[in-house]
């Protein structure tokens, strides 16, 4: 049975294709099948029960859909109270009926409430360097809950339970839309590019911007959705923008009263400036810069990162935090890492723990020490000051 932790680096990437999956990411639509064993630790329905009863999810992360249409949160909800805040409480035998009478059942980042999900969610983004949040799409029925549509971000569909049947059409007539665009007016092609049923094990890409149809095929449909934003070009222009407020002629005052001849001079003195930054900051700077800024995902390991004195036993369990591996540096005397945009230097001793680290991401503290060729009490010293800088957790 494959691993969450590798879904994505693992197994679709095996069945799509190292050359493919580059090549076509984000480009065309991928279709893959892993396998119903790949998918079945991701969500079952006894999980999914656990986390409704046992975590307060209302409107709008919680939410119903029908026919294109949302549903009136008045129909499956009541006014009540968490943690002392007025909210709206899910009714489950309203939502039951919601169900029944063809409702989609729309759950918004599962990965933050289901460990193997979040650990898949974590794969994925060391695949494609990206920030990604996974929803979760259940109907039962022949219906659907959204109209033919395209979404803002690029999206791996992994059914996990039943069957839905899926059109893909393609880009409509504004190419690689966005969120936050000047046009939203654009249409969808006409003709399929891409037709199945989705069974469970089964993954298909759809790129942002591409319209997709999805409907039910008679029994259960349950299926995740892993979304991720890339950087575009808007991107990399709105970070020369921040750079612009260190000079000082984007700083002054347009000369929008002077002669010609000077607010000639002054436009051509800000093209200048401008290019020259772009020179400097490049796209790869850029992308660097981001990896180097990209956030943690939350976990802890309070007693070993507060309490003085517990040292790591050789099968003790190290976990490495970061979810893109940061290059390490060495001089000095000292190797250092940026990880979330923050800089940690420690000795030098600690490079190598930190390049296995980076690579193995999961071993116990004995398997450490062997592949790093440290002695155990080194890496024992260098796990309790990682810890403490969330580095790593340890179990």
């Amino acid at each position: 049975m494959s691993q969450p932790h590798t879904l994505f680096t693992g197994a679709v990437r095996a069945a799509i294709g190292e050359d493919a999956l580059r090549s076509r990411l984000s480009e065309d639509v991928l279709f893959a099948d892993v396998g119903e064993d790949a998918v079945r630790g991701l969500l079952d329905f006894d999980a999914l029960d656990e986390v409704l009863a046992t975590r307060p999810l209302a409107p709008p992360r919680l939410r119903l859909h029908r026919t294109g249409s949302a549903v009136p949160v008045e129909r499956y909800t009541e006014a009540g109270e968490v943690s002392r805040e007025s909210t709206r409480v899910v009714r489950p035998e309203a939502l039951y009926r919601e169900l029944r009478e063809g409702a989609s059942l729309v759950l918004d980042s599962v990965d933050r409430l289901h460990p193997p999900v979040r650990e898949a969610a974590d794969d994925l983004m060391r695949l494609v360097r990206e920030r990604a949040q996974v929803n979760l799409y259940l109907i039962w029925g022949d219906s659907h809950g959204f109209a033919t549509h395209w979404d803002d971000h690029d999206t791996f569909i992994v059914q996990v339970a039943g069957e839905k049947a899926w059109q893909v059409h393609g880009p409509g007539s504004r190419p690689h839309p966005m969120k936050v665009d000047s046009d939203h007016s654009h249409t969808p092609p006409e003709g399929t590019v891409w037709e199945g049923v989705l069974r469970p094990g089964h993954v298909l890409h759809v790129p942002r911007g591409w319209w997709h149809t999805v409907t039910g095929t008679g029994g259960v449909s349950m299926h995740l959705t892993f979304g991720f934003t890339r950087a575009t070009g808007v991107d990399w222009a709105r970070s020369l923008v921040e750079r612009l407020y260190d000079e000082e002629v984007f700083r002054r005052d347009l000369p929008r009263f002077a002669s010609l001849d000077e607010r000639r001079k002054r436009h051509d003195e800000l093209v200048r400036v401008l290019a020259a930054l772009a020179e400097e900051n490049g796209v790869d700077a850029f992308l660097a810069e981001r990896d180097a800024r990209f956030p943690r995902r939350q976990s802890y390991a309070l007693r070993w990162a507060v309490e003085d004195g517990r040292a790591p036993e050789e099968d003790t369990v190290v976990e490495f935090v970061p979810l893109i591996a940061p290059p390490v540096a060495v001089e000095g005397g000292k190797a250092s890492v940026t990880v979330s945009g923050r800089r940690y230097r420690f000795p030098a001793a600690a490079e190598p723990v930190l390049n296995v680290l980076a690579r193995d991401r999961r071993l116990t503290a004995g398997e450490l020490a062997e592949r790093s060729g440290a002695g155990f009490d080194t890496v024992s010293a260098v796990l309790r000051a990682f810890v403490r800088h969330h580095l790593v957790v340890l179990r």
